[in-house]
């Protein structure tokens, strides 16, 4: 997959580069064992881009949510209350922890989360503002809470 890799200055580049909504339509936020799939754009229209949610079948509060570049680049992943990631060095990171694209490894490594950037991890709903931000999301689609959601 050498053809599809990006090196760490595009990667980081589309990573900072403002994302808006390709349409206005409601998306509900999805429930248990389901997923979601949004399409985004860049600001100037040259960079298309996918945000996707999926949400755990047994664990209501496991999900994870990541943008992607050029269909199938992965750029930045949080996954939320999975197993802990062992990064490529064998350091094991807890979860929840955030994936973000690296030269040569894709998003093989993960890191703690940032705790400036994401303040409750405890709110599924909460995080998926907090990672819309942190990728630059600057115009989010239009994302509805589902039953579940409204519930807590």
């Amino acid at each position: 997959m050498a053809d599809v890799d990006l090196t760490q200055e595009e990667a980081e580049a589309l990573i900072a580069m403002p994302k808006i909504r390709t349409s206005d339509d409601i998306v509900y936020f999805p429930g248990r064992g389901n997923r979601v799939t949004i399409h985004l754009i860049s600001d100037d229209k040259r960079e298309n881009f996918i945000l996707d949610l999926r949400r755990g079948r047994i664990d209501l509060h496991k999900a994870t949510y990541q943008t992607r570049a050029r269909q199938t680049i992965v750029l930045v992943r949080l996954d939320i209350a999975g197993a802990p990631h062992r990064n490529p060095d064998d350091v094991e990171i807890g979860c929840p922890h955030l994936h973000i694209y690296r030269e040569g490894f894709g998003t093989r490594w993960a890191e703690p989360l940032p705790e400036e950037r994401f303040s409750n991890t405890l709110d599924l709903w909460k995080m998926l503002q907090d990672f819309m931000g942190y990728c630059n999301i600057t115009r989010p689609p239009n994302i509805q809470k589902g039953i579940e959601e409204w519930k807590r």
